[in-house]
């Protein structure tokens, strides 16, 4: 399938990629489908998920594992249900990233990170109660140390 994007002119998308958000994410309700694109390659680490329903819109994404090792999500069995979760090593999570005009000031929301059932390819964005992780946590010097280890 086709798609033409705002950030990447027309790009060919495979549709057993496509991800479904029954909600919608928080400001896009209405936007249910999106594909991640850029490489898996542990050299990479941000990818972009882009929407299929607004081409023009898109999010960069990181894993939050990558910044912070110990990163856990604990979300209710409701949201495991409306996920169809049966196997938590097919999950994969995300992070959405900010990218100012100083991007010294570049930030992860760690408080919401997408959950995806890389099985059913449903995902979800969702709020953690744990009180540590922040809306806007900095994450260049966590990147620099990446980049140190590479």
């Amino acid at each position: 399938m086709q798609l033409d994007t705002r950030h990447f002119g027309l790009i060919d998308i495979d549709e057993k990629g496509i991800i479904e958000f029954p909600e919608g994410l928080p400001g896009f309700e209405d936007v249910k489908k999106y594909v991640l694109l850029g490489s898996t390659d542990e050299d990479m680490i941000f990818r972009w998920l882009q929407s299929v329903d607004s081409p023009e819109l898109a999010f960069v994404v990181i894993d939050p594992r990558l910044l912070v090792s110990n990163y856990e999500v604990d979300v209710d069995d409701s949201e495991v249900e409306i996920l169809s979760i049966k196997d938590t090593e097919k999950v994969a999570l995300y992070s959405i990233v900010v990218v100012p005009d100083d991007i010294a000031k570049m930030t992860a929301n760690l408080k919401a990170p997408l959950i995806i059932n890389t099985e059913n390819m449903k995902g979800k964005q969702v709020i953690l109660d744990k009180s540590d992780y922040q809306i806007k946590h900095f994450i260049m010097e966590e990147l620099q140390k990446i980049g140190g280890k590479k």
